[in-house]
């Protein structure tokens, strides 16, 4: 964790529901996070990824909940571990995200999580009960990210999502395309997020000594991995997005132009659980859908623009993102405008 890397305040603001009640006990654990009150009332205020990390543990702490009492039953401290201990001796992804829902189950009972495959899709969907609607969203989000960390640690890289869907109003914060994939919709008739199914065949590469320091530093983490605007990956991102036309600069010299060598930007970017490559990827995703949602250009034009020699490549490749074709998807926008890329 950089110093640099920071985190979207809504997610401390949200974890503080159960505190609300008790203003003396919420300000020592801002004060022992370092966190300004105040800073939480703007809506697009960010905080530091080491307090937000402090913040998390103190929280943990005074609640004994590792889901910030967001759950009417809650997950009792030490039960993240227990929980990863058993999923690192399952052979393969898909064997251990079916282990890891069912052990959440047992702990968390207001939000109910389910794995099927759908046209070769892999598809996490999310049946949630809580009493409180204020704070729906938000504990969704931590849910999900709390999933999806510790499956992308299981397999030693990064997962990307093709799809998520939201059940709750978009809100003011945004939405980070880098995480939630280039397609997003909110008020969606449940919360689920989509992969590639191929994934699920992928082995479990970890063991008990990895499982030790995973855990002293998973707090942290995850944390980065929720919301940080300013990593590498997300400038990286934002900087190819802005391109009219989708030629990439070559590693070197976008290393260069950010003031980095080669070998640095490789790693910084490595560290974060990308590669240049992914980052391209997932800018040719979002071009795509945002360009499909309208009718100025042909498909044909479009998978040239997005970066595809031959229009049958791009659509192979749009139908394992989404499992329909470029035009399936293009009719089935216009006749749903709420469907919107993540960076939009």
């Amino acid at each position: 964790m950089r110093e640099q890397d920071s985190v979207a305040a809504y997610l401390v603001q949200a974890a503080l529901h159960k505190l609300e009640d008790a203003p003396e006990r919420k300000r020592a654990i801002l004060e022992e996070a370092g966190i300004d009150a105040q800073s939480l009332e703007l809506p697009d205020a960010r905080l530091p990824a080491t307090a937000v990390h402090s913040f998390w543990l103190a929280m943990v702490r005074e609640l004994n909940d590792e889901f910030f009492g967001f759950d009417s039953h809650g997950l009792p401290r030490g039960s993240f571990a227990l929980i990863c201990r058993g999923l690192i001796q399952e052979p393969t992804l898909g064997k251990a995200l079916s282990q890891y829902l069912r052990y959440l189950g047992l702990f968390i009972h207001d939000i109910r999580a389910s794995l099927e495959v759908r046209n070769g899709q892999a598809v996490i969907g999310l049946q949630t009960s809580m009493a409180n609607q204020a704070i729906r969203g938000s504990a969704e989000e931590i849910f999900l990210n709390i999933v999806l960390g510790v499956l992308c640690w299981l397999v030693g890289r990064r997962i990307p999502l093709d799809r998520t869907r939201f059940g709750h109003p978009r809100p003011s914060h945004g939405s980070d395309p880098l995480l939630w994939g280039p397609l997003l919709e909110f008020d969606a008739d449940r919360t689920e997020v989509v992969f590639d199914a191929g994934y699920l065949a992928l082995p479990v590469v970890q063991d008990l000594p990895a499982l030790k320091h995973f855990l002293r530093t998973s707090p942290q983490w995850l944390i980065v991995r929720i919301r940080n605007d300013e990593s590498l990956a997300a400038r990286v991102f934002r900087r190819l997005r802005q391109q009219e036309d989708f030629i990439p600069p070559t590693l070197v010299s976008l290393a260069e132009e950010l003031g980095m060598n080669a070998t640095s930007f490789r790693r910084q970017l490595e560290r974060e659980g990308f590669s240049y490559q992914e980052i391209k990827h997932e800018v040719r995703r979002s071009v795509a859908f945002e360009l499909l949602k309208g009718d100025r250009f042909s498909i044909s034009e479009i998978a040239i623009m997005s970066g595809f020699q031959e229009p049958s490549a791009f659509h192979r490749a749009f139908r394992s993102w989404t499992g329909e074709s470029p035009g399936q998807f293009r009719k089935r926008a216009r006749q749903k405008p709420a469907v919107g890329s993540a960076d939009s």
